[in-house]
């Protein structure tokens, strides 16, 4: 049995001294498995001990079995304070490995997305040098791509009414190479209103860049009140009275399109432009 014991120390330690544990221990991210291993790693050393210490004191009273185990914690206490700046130095030396490591492949990730996105969107931008247009919207769809990927966004995703919105207010700046200046705060899941929502928006984005003055700004609210969105350009104005009834865009589709999924909107003249109102109610089953 204390043979037994031993072995099973000692198996217990090893199997956690390999490259896989010694990076979990050594891992600062994962609190709980660094937890693990080193919890581990002390049964397997108390088993050890119990082990030895059994063995050379079988068939001594209890008086030696304690001074025995007294003298082994002596021992184990001894050698871990003469290895503890060893093994500080081993810890330092791993983390230091590690980190030089992932510094290497993040430096290697971000060379690569470079390569592959702003060096060649670089490359077409010296080509098309003679028309100012397309160097735009190149630039633009350079500027929101990289944004995405520094900061995590998921522009072009549509499962949430944000990632709609600026999917729409991408896919106009394409059409009509009129930047949109677009401010979303808040999130919510996708569903027949934000759809209505996100395409009564994309025909406000059109109409302010076609007959409208830049810069043309979009700013929504998205809370657990409702929805709130702001379409704004610098044009002359806009008169919903002066347009024929036989013209149908604003009408239908903005005005009609949120009434019908319960929502509003309002067509605003200002002295510098026009101002596109549209208003969402809560999803059902939201608290406020």
């Amino acid at each position: 049995m204390p043979l037994l014991l031993v072995a099973a120390g000692a198996v217990v330690v090893w199997s956690d001294l390999d490259a896989a544990g010694r990076a979990r221990a050594l891992d600062g991210a994962g609190s709980g498995q660094r937890g693990i291993v080193w919890l581990r790693i002390g049964l397997g050393v108390t088993l050890a001990i119990i082990g030895l210490t059994v063995i050379a004191t079988r068939g001594s009273s209890p008086s030696v079995v304690v001074d025995s185990l007294l003298a082994s914690l002596a021992v184990l206490l001894g050698l871990i304070i003469i290895a503890a700046p060893w093994a500080l130095r081993l810890w330092t030396n791993a983390r230091q490995e590690q980190e030089a490591a992932a510094r290497a492949n993040e430096r290697a990730d971000i060379a690569a997305h470079l390569h592959d996105s702003v060096l060649q969107t670089l490359a077409l931008i010296q080509r098309r040098a003679s028309d100012p247009a397309a160097v735009t919207t190149l630039a633009r769809s350079q500027e929101r791509e990289l944004r995405s990927w520094l900061y995590g966004a998921s522009v072009g995703h549509d499962e949430t009414l944000a990632a709609a919105i600026a999917s729409v207010s991408h896919e106009v700046e394409d059409l009509t190479s009129v930047p949109v200046e677009l401010v979303v705060t808040g999130d919510r899941p996708m569903e027949e209103h934000g759809i209505a929502l996100a395409r009564a928006l994309r025909e406000a984005l059109l109409n302010a860049t076609r007959h409208g003055q830049p810069p043309v700004t979009a700013y929504v609210e998205i809370g657990p009140g409702g929805v709130e969105a702001f379409v704004r350009d610098r044009g002359t104005g806009f008169d919903l009275d002066a347009v024929p009834e036989d013209r149908l865009g604003v009408r239908q589709s903005i005005l009609g399109r949120m009434e019908r999924h319960g929502g509003s909107a309002r067509v605003r003249r200002r002295e510098d432009g026009t101002e596109v109102e549209l208003t969402l109610p809560a999803l059902e089953g939201a608290h406020a």
